[in-house]
């Protein structure tokens, strides 16, 4: 079952989300400090280049099927036209409304 973006218990999180599912670029940097970082399956990744090739080059779309730790972990369907669709994880780092850090990898 799918968890409907509006659905999600964080606001930052939500907005994320999406962010990704309008092909919303903007609105997603909007979501993060500053300073961001972010990895992928356990390696810290250059945050701009990994959306453009993964999230927004190929039209990235999460499909969220739980949330826990107060809407902070997610499991969802990520799907993109490099990869086709996978079951993913997603940790996030919430400061002061804004992400720092998140990390995703396969579930």
């Amino acid at each position: 079952m799918t968890i409907a973006p509006a659905k999600l218990t964080d606001p930052t999180v939500r907005a994320f989300v999406t962010a990704i599912n309008a092909g919303d670029r903007d609105a997603f940097l909007a979501t993060l400090t500053q300073d961001a970082t972010m990895s992928d399956d356990g390696s810290d990744r250059d945050l701009l280049q990994w959306i453009d090739k993964e999230i927004f080059g190929p039209n990235g779309r999460m499909d969220v099927q739980t949330e826990s730790h107060g809407g902070h972990t997610l499991v969802a369907n990520f799907t993109n036209e490099t990869w086709g669709e996978m079951r993913t994880a997603w940790r996030f780092t919430v400061d002061g409304g804004k992400i720092s850090r998140f990390e995703t990898g396969q579930a």
